[in-house]
C-alpha cells in the first residue's frame, strides 16, 4: 500500500519503503529506473534493484513515478532553469558593453525612446526602465539548443538510495526518531513531526520527548486522538495552545489563540489544573510569557469551570492578582549582591541553568575561591545536566577568549546573524580547562561503547546538530559550522526563487575577499565578468520562477575567501515567496552541460529565514592550497530594499573575521571520546566492508553493511548526541 507519507522517509532517510505489489519480471523496468535516477545524480542500491527485479513492471514503474518526483525536488530538478545569457557561462559580456546594448535598444524602441532619452539627460538611467533588461529573451527550451551534453566523470554526485521496510514499520521508526530527538528540529522538520504524530498518534510513542516543541507537536495530535497529554510544566499548555492555533510552538513569535474548540478548552485547562496542583512553585513559569497568558485566558474562560481552581491561578499569576515569585529572580538578587558563590549554590537546583550561566558567574568571581566555588558547584551538577548543553557549553568555553577586545557573533534561532565588540570580562584557562575535563569525561561515561568504529574521514569535521534550527532542509545540507573538501575544477553557485503575489528581484552575488577579509572583487549584475568568474545575467520578475548562476574556475580565484550571498533587491522576503533554494554544483572543465546539471549539484538548501541578505555558506582556500566549504546558515537584516554585494562589504567582513575562526565541537570530538582501548577503528576507503557489525559513521551508507550495524549519516547525526 501506498502511503502519502512515504516521501517524507525517502526525504529524512534515503530509503524507499519496501515496495509492494504482484511478482512479475520487472528486470528491465527496474534499470531503467535506475539509469533515470542516474541522470539526476541518485541511484537504486543492489539489494533494492534486486528487489524491484522480482516485481511486476506496473509496480516497477509506480515507484519510479512516486520516487523521481520527490528526488527531482530534493536536488532542485524540479524546476525549469533558464539563465538570462543564453549561452552562459560562454559569451557574457562585459558589463558596460551589456548595459550600453540594453539602452541601444531601448532608444531603438519607439515606445521606450522618449523615456530613455530623458533619463540620458540626467546622466541617470535606470536599468529596471529598459525592456531588454531583467527579463529572460528566450525560452528555456531555446537555452538547451545551445548546450552540449553534460560528459559524465566519476566525481559527479551519486546519491544511493536503499531498500526500506514495510512503509508503515518505516513511517513509525521516523516518527519516533524524531520525536525523541534530544536536539531541536528546524521548523521545516517539526513540520515533518506534525504529520507523523499524527498518523502515528495510536503507536508506539517515544520513552521521552526532551524537546519542549517536539512535545507540543505531539500533544496536538494526541489530544486530536483522544489519548493522555504530556505535560509537566504550565509552558507545555502553552504550546500546545499555540500548536493548535497554528502558531509558533517555540513562543518566538507572536501567535493569534483563536480557533480553540470547547473540547480542547476543556484539555488545555484540565491540564494546567494538574501541572499546578502537583507543584505549585511551576506558577512562577508564567512570568516569561505573561502577555500570551492573558491572551490565552480571555480564550478559555478560566471562571467558567470552577472544578480546576489551580488552572485560574495561573491566570491570576499572568494578571498580577497572585504573586509566584520566579527561581530566575532569586538568582538575580544573588547576582545584584555580587554574590556568585552564593548564586552557584543556588542554581544547583537548576543544572541546566547553572551550566548556562556558568561564564558569568565566573566573569563576577572576584577572588580565586569564589572561581573555585563555583567550578566546584559546576561540577557536582554536571551528571544531571542534558548532552546537548554539556557539548553547548564544552564548545562555548574552548572558544571563550581570555582578552577582551575582540569580535563577538550572535545568531538566534532563525539564523539572524549581528556581531559586536566582545567586552566581557576574562574567563581564565585553568577554570575552563577544569569544567572541560569534567564535561569530557561525563560525555565519554554517556557515549556508547562500541566495539568496531568504520569512520568515513569526510565527516571527521561535520559540525555536531546541537539545534536542528543550524541548518536548513535540501539535500547534502550540514550543520553550521562544518567544514567538507570540495574537489572540482568549476564552482558553480545557482539561485531559484519563483514570487507569490508580486514582482520580486533576488540578485546572486560572490565576494571574493583577501586573507585579512578585504574584499578585492566580487561577481553580480554590476560586475558580470572577473579573472576565473561569469555571472548568468540579472533577472528582475519572476511570475514562473527564475534562476541566476555564478561560475568560477578555482585555480583562478583571487583571494583565499569566496563569500556566496543572495540579496533580495525588492519584493517578496524568503519566507514570503512560494519558493528559494539556494545550491552549488562542482564540474570539471571538460564535463560542459546546461547551467543546471542535477548530478553535478552536491548542496541545495531551501532559503527560508529572515533578513533581507542570506548567507548559506563559504569556501576557504587552506595553506595546503585546498578548498573546503563552511556552513553558515546565516541572514542578515540587510535594507527593506536595494541590498547590494557591495553595499554589505563591510558587515560581511566582519562576520567572516569573527565567525570563521571560531571553532565547533564536531564529529571528530565524539569519536576520539568513543574510542577506547577496547574499541577498533577502520577507516572507510569506500570499498572494504567488514565482515562483523558495526557502528558506522560516514556521509553515505555503504551497501552490504551487517545487518546488525550501527549507522550514522548526516540524516540521522543528532542520533549521536548523548542524552
Amino acid at each position: 500500500m501506498v502511503h502519502r507519507l512515504d516521501p517524507l522517509v525517502l526525504r529524512h532517510t534515503h530509503r524507499i519503503p519496501r515496495p509492494t505489489g504482484p511478482v512479475g519480471e520487472g528486470a528491465v523496468a527496474a534499470q531503467q529506473f535506475d539509469a533515470t535516477l542516474m541522470s539526476v545524480g541518485f541511484k537504486l542500491s543492489a539489494q533494492l534493484l534486486e528487489h524491484l527485479s522480482g516485481l511486476a513492471e506496473e509496480a516497477v514503474v509506480d515507484t519510479a513515478v512516486r520516487t523521481l518526483g520527490t528526488v527531482r525536488e530534493m536536488v532542485g530538478d524540479h524546476v525549469r532553469h533558464n539563465a538570462y545569457f543564453i549561452d552562459f557561462p560562454a559569451n557574457v559580456p562585459d558589463t558596460f558593453d551589456f548595459w550600453m546594448r540594453c539602452i541601444a535598444e531601448a532608444l531603438a524602441d519607439d515606445s521606450t525612446r522618449e523615456s530613455t532619452l530623458e533619463q540620458l539627460s540626467t546622466g541617470v538611467v535606470n536599468l529596471l526602465t529598459l525592456p531588454s533588461y531583467g527579463n529572460y529573451r528566450h525560452t528555456y527550451a531555446e537555452m538547451l539548443t545551445h548546450h552540449d551534453e553534460l560528459i559524465a566523470v566519476a566525481g559527479d554526485r551519486m546519491t544511493v538510495l536503499h531498500l526500506g521496510g514495510a512503509p508503515d514499520d518505516e513511517l513509525t521508526s521516523l516518527y519516533l526518531a524524531l520525536a525523541g530527538s534530544t536536539t531541536p528540529l528546524g521548523e521545516d522538520v517539526l513540520r515533518d513531526l506534525k504529520d507523523l504524530a499524527g498518523h502515528c498518534a495510536d503507536g508506539p510513542q517515544p520513552d521521552q520527548i526532551s524537546v519542549r516543541e517536539n512535545r507540543a507537536v505531539v500533544n496536538e495530535a494526541r489530544l486530536k486522538a483522544g489519548s493522555g497529554l504530556l505535560l509537566d510544566t504550565v509552558t507545555d499548555v502553552l504550546r500546545l495552545a499555540c500548536a493548535l492555533a497554528g502558531g509558533d510552538v517555540g513562543l518566538q513569535e507572536p501567535t493569534r489563540l483563536r480557533g480553540i474548540s470547547r473540547a480542547a478548552r476543556r484539555a488545555l485547562l484540565a491540564g494546567l489544573d494538574e501541572v499546578v496542583g502537583a507543584a505549585p512553585a511551576k506558577l512562577a513559569d508564567v512570568h516569561a510569557h505573561r502577555e500570551m497568558w492573558k491572551r490565552l485566558g480571555e480564550r478559555l474562560h478560566p471562571h467558567e469551570y470552577p472544578q480546576w481552581p489551580h488552572a485560574a491561578d495561573v491566570f491570576a499569576v499572568a494578571r498580577g492578582e497572585k504573586e509566584a515569585r520566579t527561581f530566575d529572580s532569586r538568582v538575580e538578587e544573588l547576582h545584584a549582591r555580587l554574590d556568585p558563590t552564593g548564586a552557584a549554590a543556588l542554581l544547583k537546583a537548576a543544572p541546566g541553568k547553572l551550566l548556562r550561566s556558568l561564564d558569568r558567574l565566573l566573569r563576577s568571581a572576584v577572588t580565586q575561591d569564589e572561581s573555585d566555588a563555583v567550578v566546584a558547584a559546576a561540577e557536582q551538577v554536571v551528571p544531571d545536566v542534558s548532552g546537548r548543553v554539556l557539548l553547548s557549553v564544552r564548545q562555548h568555553l574552548h572558544n571563550r577568549a581570555e582578552a577582551t577586545g575582540e569580535q563577538r557573533v550572535f545568531v538566534n534561532r532563525s539564523g539572524r546573524a549581528w556581531v559586536t565588540e566582545d567586552t566581557r570580562r576574562p574567563v581564565f584557562a585553568p577554570e575552563c580547562k577544569r569544567m572541560i575535563t569534567a564535561i569530557d569525561a561525563e560525555l565519554r561515561r554517556r557515549l556508547p561503547a562500541a566495539d568496531h568504529l568504520l569512520i568515513d574521514p569526510d565527516v571527521l569535521d561535520v559540525a555536531l546538530p546541537l539545534s536542528g534550527k543550524a541548518t536548513t532542509s535540501g539535500l547534502g545540507v550540514l550543520p553550521r559550522g562544518s567544514i567538507s573538501p570540495v574537489d572540482g575544477d568549476l564552482l558553480r553557485f545557482f539561485v531559484y526563487w519563483k514570487q507569490t503575489a508580486r514582482s520580486t528581484d533576488y540578485d546572486l552575488s560572490a565576494a571574493l575577499l583577501a586573507p585579512d577579509y578585504s574584499t578585492i572583487s566580487w561577481l553580480s549584475y554590476t560586475n558580470l565578468v572577473d579573472v576565473g568568474g561569469a555571472h548568468s545575467g540579472d533577472i528582475t520578475n519572476a511570475p514562473d520562477g527564475a534562476s541566476e548562476f555564478i561560475d568560477l574556475r578555482l585555480d583562478a580565484v583571487r583571494g583565499t575567501c569566496i563569500v556566496p550571498q543572495v540579496d533580495i533587491y525588492s519584493g517578496e522576503g524568503f519566507e514570503e515567496v512560494e519558493e528559494s533554494f539556494f545550491g552549488f554544483m562542482l564540474r570539471g572543465t571538460e564535463q560542459q552541460g546546461r547551467p543546471f546539471e542535477p548530478r553535478t549539484v552536491r548542496m541545495k538548501s531551501d532559503l527560508r529565514g529572515p533578513g533581507r541578505i542570506a548567507l548559506p555558506l563559504v569556501f576557504l582556500r587552506g595553506a595546503d592550497g585546498r578548498w573546503r566549504a563552511k556552513w553558515l546558515h546565516l541572514y542578515l537584516t540587510g535594507s527593506p530594499s536595494y541590498n547590494t554585494v557591495e553595499g554589505n562589504r563591510v558587515t560581511v567582513a566582519m562576520l567572516m573575521r569573527a565567525i570563521v575562526d571560531h571553532e565547533q565541537l564536531t564529529v571528530r570530538y565524539l569519536v576520539e571520546l568513543m574510542t577506547g582501548s577496547a574499541t577498533t577503528v577502520t577507516v572507510w576507503d569506500g570499498k572494504t566492508v567488514p565482515a562483523g557489525p558495526v557502528t558506522y559513521i560516514g556521509l553515505e551508507r555503504p551497501e552490504k553493511l551487517h545487518p546488525g550495524s550501527r549507522i550514522v549519516t548526516p540524516e540521522n547525526l543528532r542520533d549521536l548526541i548523548p542524552e
